[in-house]
């Protein structure tokens, strides 16, 4: 037996609502007022509960009796940290901390390319893999703050002192690194000879 469970996207809705009580699992029952629909009609909020369906649970749905539909809230999905996306007959809900975290990723697998050009890679759909979000920058990445800061100028020498090669080294030793290298190394010595 196959059982098909119909939802409206309402995004007029404040609530998730159903009209059987049968679909709830961790029920209240609590009056909590009523509710009027756009055609007049008064509905009482009986109580609420938690509504499986397959591997998802919509949680605090609201049972009215009565209801003939079932009404999925856009505003409390979003007033829940998440975010609904629209396609054309379609819609994709995603968890907005998560889609932070995709944000950075694609930021370091893309050699720090800026939010802008990421944007314009997704929307156009230029790379395999990337996926059709907007990437919001939502602080400083300290790589790309390093990369773009400048240095003053050292004043030129006075005096020769290069007597000749390899008299003079200067030398620096760099790590750990947060990435590996292609050889999996993570120490990076800089040697430079004063006579060059």
């Amino acid at each position: 037996v196959v059982q098909i469970v119909l939802w409206y996207l309402d995004s007029g809705c404040s609530k998730h609502m159903t009209g059987d009580r049968s679909w709830l699992t961790n029920f209240v029952q609590k009056f909590l007022g009523r509710v009027k629909f756009r055609n007049d009609h008064v509905a009482k909020i009986m109580g609420y509960g938690d509504c499986k369906i397959g591997n998802v649970t919509i949680f605090r749905v609201y049972f009215m009796e009565g209801l003939g539909h079932n009404l999925f809230s856009v505003g409390q999905f979003c007033d829940s940290d998440l975010e609904v996306a629209f396609r054309q007959h379609t819609f994709f809900i995603r968890n907005l901390e998560g889609l932070k975290t995709k944000s950075w990723l694609w930021h370091h697998r893309l050699s720090h390319m800026n939010f802008g050009a990421i944007n314009h890679l997704a929307r156009q759909g230029l790379l395999r893999g990337l996926p059709k979000l907007k990437f919001e920058k939502d602080h400083l990445c300290s790589a790309c703050a390093m990369a773009k800061s400048k240095k003053k100028s050292h004043k030129p020498k006075s005096e020769d002192t290069n007597q000749e090669k390899f008299y003079l080294l200067h030398m620096d030793l760099c790590g750990p690194m947060h990435v590996e290298s292609v050889n999996r190394k993570k120490y990076i010595l800089v040697i430079v000879d004063d006579y060059s």
